[in-house]
């Protein structure tokens, strides 16, 4: 009976050992998984919310623009006006320049109160229609103040020019001997030193326009003193006493005017 026992014990032991070393097989199935994320756009909302993005940086971008344009306007009336009562004021008539002052004025009230809150377009046609009048004038004064070294620039231009000319043919006459024919002949010198006077005479002599008469400041008439009256009446009751020089002189004269009577009128008047 033990035995026996013993026997299916081993037995069992052998067929355990047996699987114990036998591959196990693994089956593998895809499983299809969902995911749930709270909160999350769908396609639809993701690219709309991009578009609204995209439009909220445009209108940045637009009134950034705009606000530069409004600065640049300011900026313009601003440097315009100083420079029509400075360094502009000779290149523009009174007329136009009071006319042009009254403009910018107008428009420098006007960026405070309706031209506050304009749109870029409005700003751009502000700046166009002020430099329409300012450029002219801007461009007389630049026009002034590069004429003159481009004039000295001119002439010095000529004269190096002539002096390349002198040293040139200075220097082919020299190499030439005495017997051969001249390269540099006085007749020449005395054309081309004509000829660079006549171009630089006219620019370098030109006389300089006479500086405007300086009004000169009214005169200050002085006031009369108001002691004087006084000086010349004493007090009260001799003032009224004595009588002035008005009253003095047309006493004589009616005196003078009853004896120039006739017997008759008054023997009548009698």
């Amino acid at each position: 009976m033990e035995h026996q026992l013993l026997r299916k014990n081993l037995f069992q032991w052998i067929l355990m050992l047996r699987l114990s070393h036998q591959k196990k097989k693994v089956k593998k199935t895809n499983i299809a998984i969902s995911e749930l994320v709270y909160g999350a756009l769908g396609a639809a909302e993701l690219n709309k919310a991009v578009e609204k993005e995209y439009e909220m940086a445009l209108q940045d971008n637009v009134m950034e623009e705009t606000k530069e344009k409004k600065n640049a306007v300011e900026a313009y009336v601003y440097d315009m006006c100083n420079k029509l009562y400075d360094k502009y004021g000779d290149f523009v008539t009174p007329e136009d320049k009071e006319d042009l002052i009254a403009k910018l004025q107008e428009v420098e009230d006007w960026l405070y109160e309706d031209g506050e809150d304009e749109t870029k377009g409005v700003y751009i046609a502000k700046l166009e229609e002020l430099k329409k009048v300012g450029d002219p004038i801007e461009a007389r004064f630049k026009e002034w103040e590069i004429r003159d070294p481009a004039v000295n620039q001119l002439v010095i231009n000529e004269c190096s020019e002539a002096e390349t000319w002198l040293a040139e043919k200075k220097q082919q006459q020299d190499t030439l001997p005495k017997h051969a024919n001249p390269i540099l002949l006085a007749a020449d010198l005395k054309k081309k030193a004509e000829t660079l006077v006549r171009f630089c005479k006219p620019i370098m002599t030109k006389p300089k326009p006479a500086p405007k008469p300086q009004t000169p400041p009214p005169t200050e008439t002085p006031a009369p003193e108001p002691h004087t009256q006084e000086q010349q009446q004493p007090n009260g009751e001799n003032a009224a006493a004595e009588p002035t020089n008005e009253e003095a002189a047309e006493e004589p004269a009616a005196e003078q005017m009853d004896t120039d009577k006739p017997e008759g009128a008054a023997d009548a008047s009698a």
